[in-house]
């Protein structure tokens, strides 16, 4: 198998995902993905392509984050290893598709706007 590479991003979030030959390992940021996401749900959260598939553990999974926070980062990788899974078997697509996972999720934060103190709200009015 030779090296598969794709990205993922969420919100403020990047995440470049690599397949290697090796042992069925993760590796996020050189780090453990435990380790690095420090919440179970979070890891789970981007298995969840890998589960689906039933992927085989005869490939390593190198994956390079930056930006955001720690939930859009979990969505970014979540996505860029399946777009990796599809790119490996075009047979997973319509699994994959089927699921959401191949779906960029699109929203950002609104941004504020001028005479209010945030995107949405107003200040204070007074009718008097």
């Amino acid at each position: 198998m030779k090296e598969n590479i794709s990205v993922g991003r969420r919100k403020a979030s990047v995440a470049r995902v690599r397949f290697i030959k090796g042992k069925g390992k993760i590796f996020i940021n050189d780090r453990d993905p435990l380790e690095y996401f420090k919440r179970k749900s979070l890891v789970m959260d981007f298995k969840q392509p890998l589960n689906l598939v039933g992927f085989d553990n005869k490939s390593d999974i190198h994956i390079n984050v930056k930006g955001g926070g720690l939930t859009g980062q979990a969505g970014a990788v979540r996505l860029g290893i399946a777009r990796t899974l599809q790119a490996i078997n075009p047979d997973y697509r319509s699994i994959l598709k089927e699921a959401g996972m191949l779906t960029r999720d699109s929203r950002v934060v609104e941004r504020k706007k001028y005479g209010q103190p945030g995107a949405r709200k107003k200040f204070q009015f007074s009718k008097r």
